[in-house]
């Protein structure tokens, strides 16, 4: 490995006059810095990560972004999945990544305002809030950016196939003979909850299978207690429906507890389906039937969209849909 002394030697300069170019010192003539840029890509020298973004104008860092109305970011192990694919990719590249903290909105800056300081390379975006001013503002601005979980954006964009996902939920549910079909919702003002609701009902139109008043209940932000107050409403109902399918794990599970301190069990007397079959799906009783999203696929596509734009210095406007999966197991069974 070559050292600055090396790059003294084969420059002919100083080595404080090289330590000063590499640290972008102002009394260095701009034509002395590319002579000693030039030996130390030549010689293969390994800066420190501030000389390396003189010589590339690159900082090797991307922000990391949450936009969700309820706050749960990593905790959620959806989200935390597609960062740790994301994070893999982008480290096998050479990036870090700068995760923007929660208090800013408390110290009037905004994000991109945060990441313009920190001077990332480009931005990845985990949101289910569309209308979020401050994602705008990011989506409107230079730096390259890849917006994941959400669509209909002038931006680049990887997002689950979730109408595709509400469909197969559906189909499988009646291939068991189940035509009382019901669904908690993710609420509508998600992407993701939006286009479940319509792979619900493009399936259920398509069967012919009526949609009752109270079958489509909005179960709010995907939380487990959530799943438990719109089980507890279906359970009122006068016609109880025989299948649902649940537009996320979490609130999949608070169902199923709800069933069941109702005396009823899963799946004889409900069958539940979930989605996106989060680690915790394999391990509850009954074992989770659900619909899996590719969390490794969309944080690797993610990442190298990402890279594409920054490697090509422009922001580019593409969609990648991520194919979703049903994972049958023991919480639905035949209609008797």
């Amino acid at each position: 490995m070559a050292t600055i002394y090396d790059i003294a030697k084969k420059t002919g300069f100083s080595t404080t006059t090289v330590s000063k170019a590499l640290n972008n010192y102002s009394d260095v003539s701009e034509k002395t810095k590319q002579k000693i840029l030039q030996a130390v890509e030549e010689m293969g020298y390994l800066p420190n990560a501030h000389a390396q973004s003189l010589s590339t104008k690159k900082s090797w860092t991307i922000g990391v972004m949450f936009s969700e109305d309820n706050e749960v970011g990593m905790k959620h192990p959806f989200f935390s999945a597609i960062i740790e694919s994301f994070r893999k990719q982008a480290e096998r590249e050479g990036y870090d990544l700068i995760f923007a903290s929660r208090n800013l909105r408390n110290r009037d800056i905004s994000y991109l305002e945060h990441f313009s300081y920190r001077a990332v390379d480009g931005i990845v975006v985990i949101c289910s809030d569309p209308k979020d001013p401050q994602v705008q503002e990011m989506i409107n601005s230079t730096i390259p950016i890849v917006v994941i979980d959400m669509n209909n954006q002038n931006c680049s964009l990887v997002y689950s196939d979730n109408i595709e996902g509400g469909k197969l939920a559906v189909n499988y549910l009646h291939s068991l003979g189940h035509t009382k079909i019901a669904h908690i919702a993710g609420d509508a003002s998600t992407d993701a909850g939006a286009e479940r609701i319509k792979g619900y009902t493009k399936a259920m139109n398509d069967l012919k299978l009526p949609i009752p008043e109270g079958y489509l209940m909005n179960g709010g932000l995907f939380s487990i207690n959530e799943g438990r107050v719109a089980m507890g409403k279906l359970l009122s109902l006068d016609d109880v429906p025989t299948a649902v399918f649940v537009a996320g794990d979490h609130m999949a599970i608070g169902a199923i507890e709800v069933i069941k301190e109702n005396g009823l069990r899963v799946p004889e007397d409900i069958s539940i389906i979930g989605y996106d079959d989060i680690e915790m799906a394999a391990y509850i009783t009954p074992k989770l039937t659900t619909i899996k999203q590719d969390t490794d696929l969309i944080g690797y596509q993610a990442a190298k969209l990402l890279m594409e734009q920054i490697t090509q210095k422009k922001k580019l406007v593409r969609s990648e849909r991520i194919p979703v999966e049903l994972i049958i197991r023991d919480s639905c069974s035949q209609k008797k």
